[in-house]
């Protein structure tokens, strides 16, 4: 008999233990997984960068573990077993694929705002993870939550996409799951030396490319400055936008491979390519992604009725608003659970 673990992988109080698979009845094959879906959702969306193809692989997942539960021998637990399943579903997806960078990924400098950018669809973007998605909407304790704020962070997910699959895979199951290196190599078919040489390639890769907010806001300077925010683009205030911006401030919006830098560049692209014409030709809604805030912003059509035009992620601090990161699309609203219209 083992427990079904906590997200730390302790023993919760008063667990019940888990049959082992012959005990375990059809039934109760849901009853004692579904619990583990989110975590293995966002998981997969770690390893993949695509909400997309991680609701696949969560799929894959639990059809694999269903085929393989009476091969289940009980060694570990029933959470270390799912874990193993998904990582690698995860890795065999990830062959031969190539990463899901953001813009400012590519290597690039930062772009001219007067030039007109000009969209690459053929590059697989690194893709937003709706927060409803794994934490649903309820308000819950972050401390509590299974998956915890940092380890979906937009930057962290990012970093992640410069590694490779097999990387990710150790670093994800040692730093974030917390994995021993032992059961790191069982799960991957590889030797301990093995696991812990590329845990260390891999942690001085991501801390050479991962960001951290200099300083957090307290929740209500937070929600002034969210709403001054909204306030200025529904003005189409641009002044008014970019004085809300850090100094050092980067907007990139993917599929667009050019970003930006600098309030100026912000305010310089925004006046000249922004479809807007005036105050109240946008619209925006709050949302949340990757822990962060959100907005879905609407832009007004010839019948005054405001259709999606971009999904904007902040990453707010005690500078102001240090990047905005957009994406376009209506199924992303969809996603995000966002109306398909906003009307007069």
């Amino acid at each position: 008999m083992t427990f079904v673990t906590g997200a730390d992988g302790s023993k919760p109080d008063g667990a019940s233990p888990t049959p082992t698979p012959g005990d375990v009845l059809e039934r109760d094959f849901a009853a004692l997984t579904e619990p583990l879906r989110r975590e293995i959702m966002a998981h997969c969306y770690r390893m993949t960068g695509s909400v997309h193809d991680a609701e696949d692989l969560v799929q894959e997942t639990y059809l694999r573990a269903w085929r393989a539960m009476h091969g289940f021998e009980n060694r570990a637990s029933l959470r270390t077993w799912m874990f193993r399943i998904a990582t690698n579903t995860c890795l065999t997806h990830l062959a031969g694929r190539t990463r899901r960078p953001l813009p400012t990924g590519l290597g690039a400098p930062a772009a001219d705002p007067a030039h007109e950018p000009r969209a690459d669809g053929a590059v697989p973007w690194l893709e937003p993870l709706p927060d409803a998605v794994v934490w649903g909407h309820e308000s819950t304790d972050p401390a509590a939550a299974a998956v915890g704020h940092e380890s979906v962070r937009l930057a962290f997910v990012a970093a992640l996409q410069h590694l490779t699959a097999r990387q990710r895979a150790v670093l994800l199951l040692r730093d974030v799951l917390a994995w021993s290196a032992a059961e790191v190599a069982d799960a991957l078919d590889m030797t301990v030396a093995g696991v812990n040489s590329t845990l260390q390639r891999a942690r001085a890769n991501v801390a050479r490319l991962d960001r951290e907010q200099p300083g957090s806001l307290d929740d209500e300077r937070l929600r002034h400055l969210l709403d001054a925010y909204v306030a200025a683009f529904e003005a189409y205030d641009v002044a008014a936008i970019v004085q809300l911006m850090a100094a050092d401030v980067v907007w990139e919006m993917p599929p667009f491979p050019g970003w930006y830098s600098g309030p100026q560049d912000v305010a310089t692209l925004i006046s000249t390519w922004c479809p807007a014409n005036g105050p109240g030709s946008m619209r925006m809604l709050p949302t949340s992604a990757n822990g962060s805030p959100a907005f879905g912003l609407y832009m007004e059509d010839s019948d005054g009725t405001h259709r999606p035009f971009q999904v904007q992620v902040l990453e707010v601090d005690d500078r102001g608003v240090g990047r905005v990161t957009a994406w376009f699309g209506e199924p992303l609203f969809s996603a995000f659970g966002l109306p398909g219209a906003v009307r007069p």
